[in-house]
C-alpha cells in the first residue's frame, strides 16, 4: 500500500470539497473548544470549592467522640445474659474531650514517614457578650506556625495577619460575627467561656472562609491563650490534625490510629462526602456534554463523508479500475476523515485555550469569596490530551462507514451507469 499517494488523493478529495470540509472540521473544533472550555471551568469550580472546604479539613482527626459506652452494666449480669434487654435514655459517657497522653501521640505521629505533620487543636464552645446580648460561637485553639504551613490558615485572612496570634490574649474572629458586633481591630471583645468564666481578648484579625455558617461563630486564638482561656494545662488538647502525603491512605490509616491510640478518628472522604459527591457530579455533567458535542460533530462529518461517496462515485470506479483495491479506498476516506478531525482538533484546542484564557481573567469580586478575585480555571494538559484523542477517534468511526461503503464500490456497475 503506497500511503503517500493515498494520502494526497485524501487531499486532493478535501480540497475539490474544500466548502464542505470547513462545515465538517468548524464542527469538530466547535466540539474539542467547547469541551476544553467547559471541563476545565468545571474543574476549576471543583479545585475552588476544595480549597475552601477540603483544603481546611485535616486528612486525618483524632478525638474523643462523646458517646454512650459500648457496655452498660446489665450486659455483665449472667442472670439476664441469655434475654432480651431494652435499655433506654443511656448517658453520654462522661470521658471529657481532652486526649489523654497527646504530645506521646503527636510525637509518634510526627515519626510516621507517612505523615507529613500534625496540627494540636483545642475546640471550645463560647459565648461572645455584646453589652447585655450572648452570642454562641466557637473557639478554635491553635498552634499558630503549624497551622498556617498545614493549612493556610493566611489565605481566608481577610484584616490582620495570622502571626498576630502569637501576642498573649488575642484573638482572630470570623466576619460574620465581627459584623454584628461592629468590631474592627484592635477592639477587645469579651467571652464566657463553659465553666462560666470570663475573659477578654484582643481583635487582631478578621477571617472569612465564605460559608456565612462558619464564618458567623468561628474565631481563632493561639493554643496557650486557649489553655489558660480553660483552665487547663499545657497538654490539654481535644483535636489532633493529620496531613498526609497520599491522601488516598486516609480512610485505612485513619482506622489504623484510631485502633492504635484508642481515640475516635475520621477521615477527610467521611466529613467532606458531601462536597466529594458534588464534584463528581459536576465532572461527570462537563464531560458528558463535552462528548454530547463531539458526537454531534461526529454525525456531521459522517454525512459529509457519505455525500461526497455519492458524488465521487465515478473517481472511486475510475480508482478500483486503474488498480487500487477496496482496502486502498478505504483508507483513503479513513485518511481523508482523519485529517478533519486532526485539523479540527488542534484549531479546538487553540481556541478553547482562547476562550478558558478569556474566562480566566473576568473579574469575579463578591464579598462571600474575598480571596477570589476572577473565575476558576483548570489548565490540565490532561483535557487537552483527552480532547484531541476524541476527535480523532470520533472522526475515525464517522469516516470508517462510508470508507467500508466505498470500498465495496463495483467499478463495472459504476461504468455501464447502474
Amino acid at each position: 500500500m503506497n500511503y503517500r499517494l493515498i494520502l494526497n488523493i485524501a487531499i486532493h478529495l478535501l480540497r475539490a470539497r474544500l466548502k464542505q470540509t470547513i462545515v465538517a472540521a468548524v464542527g469538530v473544533t466547535f466540539g474539542i473548544a467547547m469541551f476544553i472550555s467547559l471541563v476545565s471551568f468545571m474543574n476549576g469550580l471543583n479545585d475552588l470549592l476544595d480549597g475552601l472546604m477540603l483544603n481546611r479539613t485535616p486528612h486525618i482527626r483524632l478525638y474523643n467522640e462523646i458517646k454512650p459506652s459500648e457496655k452498660q452494666p446489665i450486659m455483665l449480669s449472667d442472670e439476664y445474659k441469655e434475654s432480651t434487654n431494652f435499655i433506654s435514655s443511656i448517658k453520654p459517657k462522661d470521658r471529657g474531650k481532652a486526649i489523654y497522653n497527646s504530645k506521646a501521640i503527636i510525637s509518634n505521629l510526627k515519626k510516621d514517614s507517612r505523615v507529613v505533620d500534625v496540627a494540636p487543636k483545642i475546640n471550645t464552645p463560647v459565648f461572645f457578650n455584646s453589652g447585655t446580648i450572648e452570642i454562641s460561637g466557637v473557639i478554635y485553639g491553635i498552634d499558630v506556625v503549624a497551622e498556617e504551613e498545614l493549612f493556610k490558615l493566611s489565605d481566608y485572612i481577610v484584616e490582620g495577619k495570622e502571626s498576630d496570634l502569637t501576642q498573649n490574649n488575642s484573638i482572630i474572629i470570623g466576619k460574620g460575627l465581627a459584623d454584628k458586633m461592629l468590631l474592627v481591630i484592635g477592639d477587645i471583645i469579651k467571652i464566657t467561656t463553659v465553666k462560666g468564666d470570663l475573659a477578654s481578648l484582643k481583635v487582631v484579625g478578621i477571617s472569612q472562609i465564605g460559608i456565612a455558617e462558619i464564618d458567623d461563630v468561628s474565631s481563632y486564638t493561639s493554643i496557650d491563650t486557649a489553655q489558660k482561656l480553660l483552665g487547663e494545662s499545657t497538654s490539654y488538647m481535644t483535636d489532633i490534625q493529620v496531613k498526609l502525603h497520599d491522601i488516598t491512605m486516609a480512610p485505612a490509616l485513619a482506622k489504623e490510629y484510631s485502633n492504635k491510640f484508642n481515640l475516635d478518628a475520621i477521615d477527610y472522604q467521611t466529613s467532606n462526602s458531601q462536597f466529594e459527591t458534588g464534584s463528581t457530579v459536576r465532572s461527570i455533567i462537563s464531560f458528558a456534554v463535552g462528548i454530547v458535542l463531539l458526537i454531534v460533530a461526529g454525525f456531521g462529518i459522517y454525512n459529509i463523508l457519505n455525500m461526497m461517496i455519492f458524488e465521487k462515485m465515478d473517481s472511486i470506479a475510475i480508482l478500483k479500475a486503474t488498480g487500487f483495491s477496496g482496502s486502498d479506498v478505504k483508507w483513503i476516506f479513513i485518511s481523508l476523515s482523519l485529517i478533519i478531525g486532526l485539523t479540527g482538533g488542534v484549531l479546538g484546542l487553540i481556541f478553547g485555550y482562547i476562550f478558558t484564557s478569556i474566562i480566566d481573567v473576568i473579574p469575579f469580586n463578591t464579598a462571600a469569596l474575598p480571596t477570589i478575585k476572577t473565575y476558576p480555571i483548570n489548565y490540565n494538559p490532561v483535557f487537552y490530551i483527552i480532547g484531541i484523542s476524541f476527535a480523532l477517534i470520533t472522526t475515525a468511526i464517522a469516516g470508517l462507514f462510508p470508507a467500508l461503503k466505498a470500498s465495496k464500490v463495483d467499478p463495472v456497475e459504476i461504468i455501464r451507469g447502474k
